[in-house]
């Protein structure tokens, strides 16, 4: 492990005073600067010293260390300090310590080299080697388990080293070595910070002047909203005038959200800038996204906004060919109107009550599965516990700390996949939302045309001519919505494999740059140990320059990190404003041309016309929008890589130069012969163009792959191929709806209607989302790789089973050595698995998986619409058989009255004869009735087939009106290729004639069927009232005999029941068409 390769393996946290540090130091001796009366708390504060300037007073109000690594390896390094003095004269003093404490995993420490950052002091006692760079180094060569190093010394405090209110740090670096020759970095983190006193002097004059101000002030604006408040003035006038002239709000703000766009892209520059390279990748990830459930959302509101402006249009147009009144318009728009706004708002209650349900259900399954696997953890514990209660303490030691880091991948696995299944619950509830809108918008329109032909606003033939109207546009309204969805999914895979490419390629630079900057050190080093082993220096000259050479490196890097992050922070903010300053002009003059498009939409002729208009526009926009995202990016990232190869190739440049001229001289001042040296800084000078070389063409070559990744992307989301994709599943999703609806029978206007509105139901929601297969994807990976895991963890528990079984017959401490063995064995296995990559095959399997869950949604919609149509038919098929029985039995009750009539010789036999045969004419009339009605409507489909069929020549492909000889074979060609071009349209023109077809025969059927009940239920209806008249009568002249005709009929409630069940059935709201 390298020099900067490990960073520290303890967390201490220390606040200056005598308590914590007695409590950090233990049982070593505390040096008596340490015990001043005068030192702070705990906490922190200290007794207020006397000034230290005018109005403020440095001392160590803060004083924190923090050391990075885990607490295993016993190595404390603290750093603390005491400032005291005068106003003009302020010492500190700072006290360094090292303590390697006893535990289970301590080591002896080899070449420990301390680093304390000394800027703004100015050192009086001290044992320890300054540097020009504000360092200062002190250096042990061994130090055992169980003791302790030490050092102190005292400064004088800058006061100008730091202003009012502000901090110093000087941090303390450790670097030791132990007997395994990994080298460690230990980091004491240190502050003081500045007390500012200040001292308020009482200025009665002052006072004065301030009262009088504020009571003339006051005088004035009381004045002002007296006058404001008078009736009738001007001033009132206008303010009231002013609401009234106030433009409403435009249509288009949900769509633009302007404000969440730009934070979005702000994020992209927070993610170029981060520190945290492993991170980047996954924030990218993170960021698309968020960026594909606000495109959802936009693209949600622009539908809501067309089919709003549709309806109005259809409606335009129908009052000028006059099939609406003006005042029948402006009332329907109206009551439209109140319907937008009252959906509106459900929908939004709506979705924020599911948001705040969802909420609290992952929260609370959060919390269910957390405690579920710190229970796991519990038992894993003591059941390695008890494993190793024979084991040695250093390997008790190493287990419970590979356990403690297995437990933390596991509990960070399960966060990762709470979260995930938390975004796409999100997900699906935003997507549910949307489509609910959608179905509500189409029952709005359906429901208000109802109604108006119910109240005799509409005439039913304008009404099915608006509603045919409504169908087609909203095919186009779709087909719209799908060009735009594909639109934007490609221009945000676009836009996001390259941000994944510039991020990539980012890191490839720092990578190389890191390289060139380690190999430079690396032959700072080379270049001394060479001289040592050749006989030129002795072990104390090496190990002198050796400590140099390390405080030099270490004080280049340090402010190579320091000149970065203070310029990427000016950076950072200067791309902020140069990025949202263009992105917001190029949204401003965006939305002029949209609110342009909505005002020019009510001057639209047709909808086809106004729907192109949107086309062109959005796609228009959305193309110049990324372009400035994409060039917004690129030079984003071109600044940040010159910033960090000039700040880099500085770095490198200065180490190099300390090479071959101080570290140069030091050598030539030991006697090392001049060739020597120059043979050795000739061969680093060619190593180090070797190493550039190589590292430029590795770098070079990764970037024709990441090019080569983005295309791949590219190619998968192909706009083409997506848009003529979901064309091709409408067109069949279409046949296969029409021939559904195709194979009832019979169906009344109100069901054909229904029929309708359940087929743009299932249309409106064929569309994918953008935002939900990409999270469903996340989620699916996520599974598949832990199902992989867990397989692979039980065959780790299974190879760790049988070496268990053979270890039965061994000693009681050579098996409980082997089997701590065998444990650590098993857990440095699984935190492998954390870290290994998937198989490869998993995204295809996701791939695969998604899939087969958009074939199950279309088929769950077509059976959705065959289970809507057959409910409908079993219904249809209900009231048949419920007319039937009731027909039956009242031609049971006419049989027993006439019976009764007969015996009683009120009627007789050639009366009741002529009674039964008085049917036949009026069935005879019905059934004239019902061939005439179908004479009429094959002669209206005839004739509109005819007047279709000329029109369609009139206007159609015309091969029989084109000029020219047949036998010429170029213009047979050319009329068979016409004749070919056109014949889709042909076909499309048959298909929709046998579709009204179809329907018309469906709509006679049904009001056929209705005539035959209407007859027989009038018919049965009268001769029983008639024959109950009559048995009535007669029994009235008998007295105490019983009334076998009431009786036959049976209560009257019965009887209203079985004329219900003669009767058709009228639905609630039916169209009187």
């Amino acid at each position: 492990m390298g020099l900067w390769g490990a960073q520290g393996r303890a967390t201490w946290v220390l606040a200056g005073g005598v308590l914590a540090a007695a409590l950090a130091l233990g049982p070593h001796p505390i040096p008596e600067l340490l015990a001043i009366p005068r030192a702070g708390t705990e906490s922190g504060t200290a007794p207020e010293p006397s000034r230290a300037g005018p109005g403020q007073s440095a001392q160590s109000r803060d004083i924190s260390r923090e050391v990075q690594g885990t607490p295993e390896n016993g190595v404390i390094f603290q750093k603390c300090a005491l400032v005291s003095g005068q106003s003009r004269s302020q010492t500190i003093h700072v006290h360094l310590l090292v303590n390697n404490t006893k535990s289970p995993v301590s080591a002896n420490l080899l070449d420990l080299l301390v680093l304390d950052d000394i800027t703004g002091l100015t050192v009086r006692e001290s044992v320890g080697n300054q540097t020009l760079g504000g360092v200062q180094t002190f250096t042990k060569e061994f130090l055992q388990v169980g003791d302790s190093y030490s050092v102190s010394y005292t400064a004088s405090l800058d006061p100008e080293a730091f202003g009012t209110g502000k901090s110093l740090s000087l941090p303390a670096q450790l670097i030791f070595q132990t007997s395994s020759m990994n080298r460690t970095l230990l980091k004491a983190h240190f502050t003081i910070t500045a007390e500012e006193k200040v001292t308020v002097l009482p200025n009665h004059g002052l006072h004065a002047a301030g009262f009088i101000a504020s009571f003339v002030i006051s005088f004035v604006l009381s004045w002002v909203a007296l006058f404001l408040l008078v009736p009738g003035s001007v001033f009132t006038r206008h303010w009231v005038q002013q609401p009234e002239s106030k433009l409403e709000p435009s249509p288009f703000t949900a769509v633009n959200g302007v404000s969440e766009d730009l934070s979005l892209s702000d994020q992209v520059i927070d993610i170029l800038m981060s520190e945290d390279p492993g991170s980047k990748l996954q924030a990218l990830e993170e960021l698309e996204i968020a960026t594909l459930s606000r495109a959802d959302a936009d693209l949600e509101a622009c539908r809501a906004q067309i089919s709003k402006d549709i309806i109005a249009l259809l409606l335009k147009n129908m009052t000028s060919t006059a099939h609406l009144s003006p005042q029948g318009e402006r009332k329907m728009g109206a009551a439209f109107k109140k319907q937008f706004l009252l959906l509106e708002s459900e929908v939004q209650e709506e979705y924020d009550r599911k948001m705040l349900a969802l909420t609290a259900e992952c929260d609370l399954e959060t919390r269910k599965k957390t405690e579920k696997q710190c229970q796991r953890e519990m038992v894993a514990m003591e059941e390695a516990e008890e494993l190793l209660k024979r084991a040695s303490e250093r390997s008790a030691a190493e287990c419970s700390s590979l356990l403690r880091t297995l437990h933390g991948l596991e509990q960070d696995s399960l966060q990762s996949s709470l979260a995930l299944h938390q975004e796409q619950d999100f997900a699906q509830a935003r997507r549910q939302m949307a489509v609910f809108q959608r179905n509500e918008l189409h029952g709005i329109f359906f429901s208000q045309i109802q109604s108006a032909v119910g109240k005799g606003e509409l005439k039913p033939e304008a009404a099915q001519m608006l509603l045919n109207n409504y169908s087609q546009t909203q095919e186009n309204v779709e087909e719209l919505m799908d060009f735009f969805q594909a639109t934007k999914r490609y221009h945000l895979s676009k836009r996001f494999g390259h941000r994944e490419y510039l991020v990539q390629s980012l890191q490839a630079t720092e990578t190389r740059l890191q390289e060139l900057l380690s190999t430079a050190a690396n032959q700072l080093t080379n270049l001394i140990h060479k001289h040592e082993r050749a006989g030129y220096l002795d072990e104390d000259q090496m190990e002198m320059l050796l400590e140099r050479a390390q405080t030099e490196v270490f004080s280049i890097k340090q402010k190579l990190d320091n000149d970065l992050k203070q310029e990427k922070k000016k950076l950072h903010q200067k791309l902020i404003t140069k990025r949202r300053r263009e992105l917001l002009q190029k949204h401003k003059e965006q939305r002029k041309e949209q609110l342009s498009l909505g005002e020019a939409s009510s001057a639209a002729e047709d909808a086809s016309q106004y729907l192109g208009q949107w086309k062109s526009v959005l796609a228009e926009h959305s193309d110049v929008l990324e372009e400035l995202q994409e060039r917004l990016d690129q030079a984003a990232l071109d600044d940040l890589r010159t910033l960090t190869v000039s700040l880099s190739e500085k770095a490198t440049e200065e180490l190099r130069r300390l090479q071959s001229s101080a570290m140069t001289q030091e050598l030539l001042k030991r006697g090392v012969p001049w060739l020597f040296l120059q043979q050795i800084l000739e061969e680093h000078s060619r190593e180090s163009s070797s190493r550039a070389s190589q590292l430029e063409a590795e770098e070079r070559e990764r970037g024709q792959e990441r090019v080569q990744g983005v295309r791949q992307r590219l190619q998968q989301d192909s706009l083409e191929a997506s848009i003529e994709e979901q064309a091709e599943l409408r067109r069949w999703e279409h046949l296969v709806f029409m021939k559904l609806q195709h194979t009832a029978m019979s169906l009344s206007e109100r069901e054909l209607l229904r029929m309708r509105q359940e087929a743009h139901s299932s249309f409106t929601q064929m569309d994918r989302s953008l935002a939900l297969p990409k999270v469903r994807a996340r989620v699916l990976l996520q599974q598949y790789q832990t199902a992989w895991r867990e397989a692979e963890f039980r065959k780790v528990d299974q190879a760790l089973a049988v070496p268990e079984l053979q270890s039965k017959m061994k000693k009681p401490r050579s098996k409980s050595r082997h089997k701590a063995d065998l444990l650590r064995k098993s857990l440095e296995d699984k935190i492998r698995l954390f870290e290994e990559c998937a198989p490869e095959d998993l995204a295809q399997k996701v791939r695969g998986e998604l899939l087969r869950e958009r074939v199950q949604q279309l088929e769950a919609q077509e059976a959705h619409f065959a289970e809507s149509l057959v409910a409908l038919q079993f219904q249809k098929v209900a009231r048949a058989a419920d007319m039937l029985s009731a027909y039956t039995a009242l031609l049971s009750i006419q049989d027993l009255l006439l019976e009764e009539l007969r015996e009683s010789e009120t009627l007789t036999k050639s009366a009741c004869t002529q009674i039964l045969e008085a049917h036949g004419p009026e069935l005879q009339e019905l059934e004239r009735k019902l061939e005439d009605k179908l004479s009429q409507q094959e002669a209206a489909e005839q004739q509109q087939a005819l007047e279709s069929w000329q029109q369609w020549v009139a206007e159609g492909p015309g091969l029989l009106n084109e000029p020219g000889e047949v036998g010429s074979g170029r213009q047979v060609s050319t009329t068979l290729q016409q004749a070919l071009s056109k014949s889709q349209k042909l076909l499309e023109h048959h298909q929709h004639r046998v579709r009204e077809q179809q329907q018309s025969s469906a709509v006679l059927e049904d009001l056929l069927e209705n005539m035959e009940t209407d007859t027989l239920a009038s018919l049965c209806s009268q001769e029983t009232s008639e024959l109950v008249a009559s048995l009535g009568q007669e029994a009235a002249g008998r007295s105490g005999e019983p009334r076998t005709g009431e009786s036959a009929l049976g209560p009257s409630e019965e009887g209203e029941h079985i004329k219900e069940g003669i009767c058709p059935y009228p639905g609630e709201g039916d169209v009187p068409w």
